[in-house]
């Protein structure tokens, strides 16, 4: 056995072990204070409030109905990997592995805290509480409705908080640097909260979320974004990754095999997402929990092998990086649109696993290599 193969080890019963003792005594008892507490009117006063809430906001705004829908694609924590991640990262390769770095620890975060809270969601819980027999809201359902996860908090503005916070913060401080104005700098964290109070009304629209999740979800998401920023795993070795990624899989598996096996039953979300959702072809694997894990230590592990691939990155003008841009975008786009088979479930975790190791390799490694190769070529003819 090699060295590298012993500290894998180690660290992976370590992390494994940490991650039993500590999580495990929180969730049964979080479970334990759900069951007696299943009734509780303080809960069914806030959740009633937040439904007539997004009744009185279709009611007045479905004509922007579309702007909503994609507010809410924007806010996706997909989007931070496809969309954000590569834009920042041609930019400021610093600020884009940091944007990579934060979206993964607090998507991975997020469906921790998700298991931890049992949160409701508003379009099945209509149905469920059986409040609303004779008074039913005059509320719709949407395509991004669906989701099969618990509610609380809400990974959309919880994702978009953390991964904005990285963008705005370094824009802020790069418009002061350059013009000493405090009112210029100031408007990248105005737009921030803007986006911010954008994202969470669309999810209170289409009734994915109730309003306290949403909430809950941005300021833990702000704070997150805070914190992690600060340390970002630039230069790091390749089992540095190797091991964060796996293992977060492995003790996300053993602690979620370890509640079944204690009696918590962590797919009932799954159940009443396809018992409400109004249409079956809403319901997607890759809402479920488990994408959302497969995503975060994929990304991860991508992260840390492009850096090995390539350390430091490619150094290019202003011209080829926004021809980069493009090229990845594009690349992005159809590894996105890849379809992956769905049966067994497990060849869909794997493929969508590998899917995201893809995507910092398209946009660090790949496309600026050619880029770069291809324009220094054109410069020496």
């Amino acid at each position: 056995m090699t060295v590298l193969q012993a500290m894998l080890q180690h660290f992976l019963k370590k992390l494994t072990k940490l991650t039993q003792d500590c999580i495990l005594t929180t969730f049964i008892t979080l479970h334990v204070l759900k069951k007696q507490n299943k009734k509780d009117v303080g809960m069914e006063a806030i959740h009633t409030q937040g439904i007539w809430m997004a009744e009185s906001l279709q009611q007045r705004t479905m004509s922007q109905e579309k702007m909503w829908l994609v507010v809410t694609h924007i806010g996706d924590p997909k989007a931070a990997f496809l969309l954000v991640f590569p834009f920042t990262y041609f930019i400021s390769k610093r600020a884009g592995v940091s944007v990579l770095w934060v979206a993964a620890i607090s998507e991975w975060l997020n469906l921790v805290f998700k298991w931890m809270l049992f949160g409701e969601r508003p379009f099945w819980w209509i149905g469920e509480s059986g409040l609303f027999v004779n008074n039913k809201p005059e509320v719709l359902q949407f395509s991004s409705t669906c989701e099969t996860g618990p509610g609380s908090p809400s990974g959309h503005a919880m994702v978009t908080a953390a991964v904005w916070w990285v963008v705005v913060s370094s824009l802020g401080s790069y418009l002061y640097s350059r013009t000493h104005s405090v009112v210029m700098a100031a408007v990248p964290y105005l737009l921030y909260v803007v986006m911010l109070v954008a994202v969470g009304i669309s999810r209170i629209f289409i009734l994915a979320h109730f309003p306290h999740q949403v909430i809950a979800g941005s300021i833990t998401g702000f704070i997150l974004g805070v914190v992690l920023s600060r340390r970002v795993p630039e230069g790091r070795p390749l089992l540095f990754f190797f091991s964060f990624s796996i293992g977060l899989l492995l003790g996300t598996l053993v602690l979620h095999t370890g509640l079944q096996w204690l009696g918590i039953d962590l797919s009932w979300s799954i159940a009443l997402a396809k018992k409400w959702c109004s249409r079956p072809e809403w319901i997607r694997l890759d809402t479920a929990p488990f994408s959302s894990l497969t995503r975060d230590c994929g990304a991860l592990l991508g992260l840390g092998l492009a850096q090995y691939w390539k350390p430091g990155g490619y150094s290019l003008p202003w011209a080829p990086r926004a021809l980069s841009l493009a090229i990845s975008s594009m690349g992005l786009y159809h590894v996105n649109r890849l379809p992956l088979p769905i049966r067994p479930q497990g060849l869909f975790y794997g493929l969508f696993f590998v899917k995201f190791i893809i995507v910092p390799q398209i946009v660090m490694v790949l496309v600026p290599g050619l880029v770069h190769l291809f324009t220094n070529k054109k410069k020496k003819n």
